[in-house]
């Protein structure tokens, strides 16, 4: 026959941790302790492509000026380069012609709003409607239904990047900006 001896001390211990098991027990059958965060929405930075395909996206955006059009052109031409323009449907009403000359060197036209708002202080109806007008713009010009949008100064949140797929448009975010000089009208985006 063995005899246990339970001091003061050790049968508050005991008592504790039956107390905490039976609380385990408890919340394990009948509550569920949820632990998350919110999923975060993000637009494409970079596709993977295989490891010996050396490619860069060159990408510009268009809501300014339009001087450089014409030598930007040249310019890739002479380099066999293509890229993506991402215009403002502002822009797009100032110069059809410069749409136009994008459009037929080979490059892509796509969407980055009719205004150029800040698009996570607008509502997604707002949204919606800026990537439409813009869209119907370009189309007007290039027949080429946009697919892929840039929110205005980089500014996005889940709801800018739902409501861009709900119309149909891949969101895309620069990775490397190279933007060298100030008061250029063209931000050049990698």
């Amino acid at each position: 026959m063995k005899i246990f001896v339970i001091t003061k001390r050790t049968g508050v211990l005991l008592m504790l941790c039956a107390i905490l098991m039976a609380s385990l027990f408890y919340i394990g059958r009948n509550e569920t302790i949820t632990v998350s965060s919110a999923k975060r929405d993000l637009p494409i930075y970079c596709v993977q492509k295989p490891e010996n395909e050396k490619v860069v996206a060159l990408s510009f955006d268009a809501a300014w000026g339009n001087e450089d059009t014409g030598q930007l052109i040249e310019i890739m031409d002479k380099y066999n380069v293509k890229t993506t323009f991402f215009v403002v449907g502002s822009w797009v009403d100032k110069y059809p012609e410069s749409v136009k000359q994008l459009h037929d060197a080979g490059h892509e036209i796509m969407n980055h709003s009719n205004s150029h708002p800040h698009m996570t202080q607008i509502s997604v109806e707002k949204m919606k409607e800026e990537v439409t007008k813009c869209d119907e713009k370009i189309k007007a010009i290039t027949g080429v239904q946009p697919i892929l949008f840039r929110a205005p100064y980089g500014d996005y949140n889940n709801d800018v990047v739902g409501a861009m797929r709900e119309t149909g448009h891949f969101t895309i975010q620069w990775d490397v900006e190279t933007l060298a000089t100030v008061g250029n009208p063209w931000h050049t985006r990698g």
